[in-house]
């Protein structure tokens, strides 16, 4: 956000002041997984060697397994050389590493939490954040053993990764065991995408320009699309991914969490609940789908054996070493929000594995002008470009004059911010804004409970469609974009939707 006056343009800090982060204790369950090596302990280092932590903390990983304290270190300073693309001095490791110590929970008993107990007990003035990188099914014992060790007090915190549940009523029962335990200001459920630059500038970008939030409506805005891509298969992923699919494994947080930031009301002031609410309204006018509209407004896939240069890659079923399957891969969903901002514009979500590149991309098409002085040929609409990843930017396509005599011939020509370019310093990766966060106490970034249950029960009207129409997956060869073929044949505007994906990546 930027002041001006006449002459010059100075950058705004805003007049919100920053929480301080008090001491604390980061107590990671499901401490020797994928995840915490790769993001979480990652994360915390490189907000400690940006002199963000300048507070007392310990880190506490906890695995069911007893490991070499050693082995474990050297594990976690590989990680981090690995997510490191800058100058840092050795003894900034090594002061950070000294800071973990492992600990052995084979089991959610209370006797086993004695250890960890006796640790916490030593720094009583600390906040512990509690990351339960762990199965779902695992929070509520997890949480009810932290809670009778006397482990769960005012300055606590848990943090929950999804999938919360594979239902609404799986969600609430688990939800019912932590808020047992801990107040929900209490609780943080994280979505990654949420701490992504380009995603936390989708406020600002609507909210501190008044060029695109005074036409930020379906007066204006033909349709919404919402894509995200991956080149990869399950990979290591085959056991949970095939519980779930892509309907839930992407659209349940991830693509509905950016509809709601890209179709809420203006908040009255940025603070976490009154942002909250007003996502909450957006899931809240989401339109449910029938036996009927799930079959003409949704698509589900699922990838099979194809080639991409010159390799054969294997189909989904080959991945999960199955002989059957009915779990998606793919899905792409024609959604509507039914209130005065948003009636007559659909939303396009899309989402699939084993595409022939991996990105994620919101795309706003303004509607075309209502006139053409300059022929009878109708002049394509604007289009906002919002690039999440990778190169993350902001792209405007208007129509501009092309140069020379002979009349007013005109194109789409694209007006770039690249972030890269534009700010030349190190972005923060989302897990290290978010944890942070977590740390300060500030929530805006994280979904509430009721949040959670009104996405379930968009959810699930699709899923329940989807019974009850019996619809299958279409096929669609691994390396393309899809079962777009078929999109094409049920409506125009998909059609529309993947020509500008082919014709743009």
């Amino acid at each position: 956000m930027y002041r001006t006056n006449a002459t010059t343009m100075k950058p705004s800090n805003g007049k919100k002041q920053v929480k301080p982060i008090k001491p604390f204790n980061v107590i990671v369950f499901g401490g020797d997984g994928d995840l915490a090596f790769r993001k979480i302990y990652p994360a915390l280092f490189h907000r400690y060697a940006d002199n963000q932590l300048t507070v007392d903390f310990s880190i506490f990983p906890v695995t069911r397994s007893t490991r070499k304290h050693a082995t474990f270190k050297d594990e976690v300073r590989k990680f981090i050389a690995e997510s490191t693309d800058y100058a840092v001095k050795p003894e900034v490791i090594d002061v950070f590493i000294s800071r973990i110590h492992l600990k052995c929970i084979p089991e959610h008993e209370l006797v086993n939490y004695e250890d960890l107990q006796k640790s916490l007990e030593k720094t009583p003035n600390h906040q512990n954040l509690y990351y339960l990188s762990t199965p779902s099914e695992a929070f509520g014992p997890i949480c009810a053993c932290l809670k009778h060790a006397g482990l769960v007090n005012s300055s606590s915190k848990v943090v929950l990764e999804k999938p919360l549940g594979n239902s609404l009523a799986s969600s609430q029962e688990i939800n019912s065991m932590i808020s047992s335990c801990f107040h929900e200001n209490q609780i943080y459920r994280i979505d990654h995408y949420l701490g992504k630059e380009t995603v936390q500038n989708l406020m600002v970008l609507r909210f501190a320009n008044h060029l695109f939030e005074n036409a930020w409506s379906a007066d204006h805005i033909d349709n919404v699309q919402i894509t995200v891509a991956e080149s990869l298969g399950v990979e290591n992923r085959g056991g949970y991914y095939d519980n779930s699919g892509a309907l839930l494994d992407m659209v349940q947080n991830h693509l509905l969490q950016l509809l709601c930031l890209i179709a809420m009301e203006p908040p009255s002031r940025l603070e976490a609940n009154i942002v909250r609410n007003e996502k909450l309204k957006v899931l809240n006018s989401l339109r449910l789908f029938n036996k009927k509209s799930v079959v003409t407004e949704t698509v589900r896939g699922q990838y099979t054996r194809g080639i991409v240069d010159g390799k054969q890659l294997n189909s989904y079923l080959e991945d999960i070493e199955e002989y059957e399957s009915n779990t998606e891969t793919f899905v792409a969903i024609q959604a509507h929000i039914d209130n005065w901002r948003w009636k007559g514009t659909p939303f396009y979500l899309r989402t699939g594995k084993r595409m022939p590149k991996r990105y994620s991309e919101i795309v706003i098409n303004f509607k075309s002008v209502k006139h053409n002085v300059f022929s009878y040929e109708e002049i394509p609409g604007n289009r906002l470009i919002i690039r999440l990843q990778p190169e993350e930017r902001i792209e405007l396509v208007q129509m501009t004059k092309i140069p020379g005599p002979g009349g007013y011939r005109y194109k789409p020509i694209s007006l770039k911010l690249d972030y890269m370019d534009s700010f030349n310093e190190r972005f923060p990766e989302a897990y290290e804004r978010l944890i942070v966060d977590v740390l300060r106490g500030e929530q805006t970034l994280f979904m509430r409970q009721d949040e959670l249950e009104a996405a379930w029960i968009w959810i699930e009207s699709i899923v329940d469609g989807w019974a009850a129409s019996k619809q299958k997956n279409v096929l669609y060869e691994a390396g393309t974009w899809g079962p777009g073929e078929q999109i094409m044949k049920e409506d125009h505007m998909w059609s529309t939707s993947y020509s500008y994906l082919n014709d743009n990546l």
